[in-house]
């Protein structure tokens, strides 16, 4: 069975908070693309029904690129991407591990994905498991 707890986060200024339930071994994808690595963005993978915002979407901004499939949501007023809809799962959210709080680095097992060349890798990308 898979232990699974409650983590919550938000943006540097605290006007969005969310709370994810998430496995107790916090697996994330360190992704190369253009965006992720321009903001450090350390990708923890859950279905879109284990993340529920608690407060903020009258904070939140939608920025789209490319595709337009992923759905990156920053907070307005501080500019920080907590959490987004991502391409390679548009069924889910993809939330920064850097903003749970109380995790630390140690906390994480931290996979490379080359997103980069992004067709040539998504089938590489592990399915939402629940």
């Amino acid at each position: 069975m898979t232990i699974v707890r409650t983590l919550e986060g938000g943006c540097h200024c605290g006007r969005v908070r969310f709370e994810v339930d998430a496995p107790g071994t916090l697996e994330v994808t360190a992704c190369n693309c253009s965006i992720c690595s321009m903001s450090a963005f350390l990708h923890l993978i859950v279905p879109g029904e284990d993340f529920r915002l608690l407060r903020g979407a009258d904070a939140l901004t939608t920025y789209t690129f490319n595709t337009g499939t992923a759905q990156h949501l920053f907070c307005r007023h501080c500019g920080i991407k907590s959490f987004y809809v991502p391409r390679s799962h548009p069924d889910g959210f993809s939330i920064n591990a850097r903003c749970l709080d109380s995790v630390r680095a140690e906390d994480l097992a931290v996979t490379s994905f080359d997103g980069r060349n992004w067709e040539q890798n998504v089938s590489k990308l592990s399915p939402i498991s629940d």
